[in-house]
C-alpha cells in the first residue's frame, strides 16, 4: 500500500535586488510558478510586502488570481497575508472569492506582518502586530466558514457579518499560521486547529525551535479541544541544487550578495559571516541552505524529519540567488531526483524490476520453450528449409542439405 506523499512547493517572497526591471520580475515570477505546475510541484506560497523594493508582490490575491488562470493543478497560497494590514471582513472576502474562481486551489497563510517599515507607513506599533493577528484569525476563522461575527476590538468591528457565499472548500478554504521562533504562530495554529508555515525552519533559532513549537501547537489545541495534522505543516528553506556541488556554488555567485545585503542592511538578520568568511561555505556548514546536488538536499529533508518529527511539505525559499536558467534547471532536479524519494514513487517500479530480475532464467527459459514449440511445429509442417540458420542453431538443431 502506497503511504502519505511529501509534498514539495515554494515559498515566494521574492527576491528581486534593485537593479532589475520590475515588471519583468514580476513576470518571472509568474513564470516559475508555471515551471513548478509543469514539473509536478504541489504548492506555491505567495508573500505580501509593501516596502524596502526587495519584495515586490504587494497583493498575493492578485498574483494567484492571475497564476491561477496560467497554471492546471498546483494549489496557490498568501505567504503570507498580513493581518493587521486588513480589515478581516474585507480579506475574508477576498480569499473566499479566490477559493471559488481557484476552484479550492487556494490556501490562506496567515501572519503579523515580517517588515517594520510596512507597519510604520500605515501607523500600526510594531508592538500591536501579534496581537491584531491574533484577534483577526479568531474572526477570520469563523467567517470563512460561512458563519456570522459580532466582535468589537480596538482596530475593527463587525455587526452581524458574514460573507455572502457559502466557502467552496469545506468547510473552509485550508488556513495557515505562520512561525519562526517564537511561540506566537504554533499557539495560534493550536488553538484554532489550523496549518503551521514554518518560514525560518532551516536557521539555526528556528531549526531548534521545531519541536518545541510543535508540541506547543499540540498542548494548545488539546487546551482549544481541536487537533494538529503534521499533514498541514509545511517547512521552509533555501536550496539551490546543479548535477555538481561545484556547479552549484558557481551558480549562486550570481546573485548570493545581493540576498544577503538585504538582510543584513535592510531585513536585519545575520545570515552571513561579517569576518571575510565564505559566505557560500558558512551557509552549508550552518544547514541554513542546500547548495549542492540532488543527495545533498535529500540529506537536508532528511535532517529536518528528524528533528521535526514529521511534517507534511517542505518548501523551497525561492531567492533568485542563480540566473534563471539555473534556477529553472534547479527546481527540474527537485521534481526528478529529491521528491521521488520522499514520495514512495518508485517504490513499485524498484520491486517489479527486482522481481523481474530474480525470475529472469525462468522466464528466460519459459520464452525459449515457447519459441521451441512454435519452431518445431513449423519444421514439422513444412520442413528447416524456410527457417534461417541461426534460429535453428539457437535450437540445438542443424538445417539437412
Amino acid at each position: 500500500m502506497a503511504g502519505p506523499k511529501l509534498r514539495f512547493g515554494a515559498f515566494i517572497a521574492p527576491f528581486h535586488p534593485l537593479r532589475e526591471n520590475p515588471t519583468l520580475a514580476l513576470e518571472r515570477d509568474l513564470e516559475l510558478v508555471q515551471h513548478m505546475d509543469r514539473l509536478g510541484f504541489e504548492e506555491a506560497w505567495i508573500g505580501e510586502h509593501h516596502s524596502a523594493g526587495y519584495e515586490l508582490i504587494a497583493s498575493p490575491e492578485l498574483f494567484i488570481a492571475t497564476a491561477a488562470e496560467r497554471t492546471k493543478h498546483i494549489r496557490l497560497g498568501t505567504g503570507v497575508s498580513s493581518l493587521p494590514y486588513h480589515h478581516p471582513l474585507m480579506l475574508a472576502d477576498r480569499i473566499n472569492q479566490l477559493d471559488h474562481i481557484t476552484r479550492g486551489r487556494v490556501m490562506f497563510g496567515v501572519g503579523p506582518g515580517a517588515l517594520p517599515s510596512d507597519a510604520f507607513m500605515m501607523g500600526i506599533p510594531v508592538s500591536a502586530q501579534r496581537d491584531r493577528m491574533d484577534q483577526a484569525i479568531d474572526t477570520l476563522v469563523p467567517l470563512l466558514r460561512g458563519e456570522q461575527v459580532n466582535v468589537k476590538t480596538d482596530w475593527f468591528e463587525l455587526n452581524e457579518a458574514r460573507l455572502q457565499m457559502t466557502p467552496y472548500s469545506r468547510p473552509s478554504v485550508e488556513i495557515c499560521v505562520a512561525s519562526q521562533v517564537s511561540p506566537t504562530g504554533a499557539k495560534a495554529a493550536g488553538k484554532h486547529g489550523v496549518g503551521l508555515l514554518s518560514i525560518g525552519a532551516t536557521q539555526s533559532g528556528g531549526f531548534n525551535a521545531l519541536a518545541s513549537n510543535w508540541a506547543i501547537a499540540e498542548e494548545a489545541a488539546k487546551d482549544s479541544g481541536t487537533s494538529m495534522d503534521r499533514g498541514k505543516w509545511r517547512l521552509v528553506g533555501p536550496v539551490h541544487i546543479a548535477e555538481t556541488r561545484e556547479q552549484a556554488r558557481a551558480d549562486v555567485r550570481f546573485g548570493l550578495e545581493d540576498w544577503l545585503y538585504y538582510f543584513r542592511e535592510v531585513a536585519a538578520l545575520p545570515l552571513a559571516p561579517q569576518d571575510g568568511t565564505d559566505p557560500v561555505d558558512a551557509l552549508i556548514a550552518s544547514g541554513m541552505a542546500v547548495i549542492g546536488t540532488p543527495e545533498d538536499a535529500i540529506a537536508q529533508i532528511e535532517r529536518l524529519q528528524a528533528q521535526s518529527g514529521g511534517f507534511g511539505a517542505f518548501l523551497c525559499m525561492d531567492h533568485n540567488w542563480a540566473p534563471w536558467e539555473a534556477k529553472k534547471k534547479s527546481y527540474e532536479l527537485l521534481a526528478r531526483y529529491v521528491a521521488p524519494n520522499f514520495q514512495g514513487l518508485n517504490e513499485n517500479r524498484e520491486a517489479s524490476l527486482k522481481w523481474a530480475a530474480e525470475n529472469r532464467p525462468r522466464f528466460i527459459g519459459e520464452a525459449m520453450a515457447a519459441v521451441g514449440m512454435r519452431v518445431a511445429q513449423h519444421i514439422q509442417e513444412k520442413g528447416t528449409d524456410n527457417i534461417r540458420p541461426e534460429i535453428l542453431e539457437a535450437m540445438g538443431m542443424a538445417k539437412k542439405d
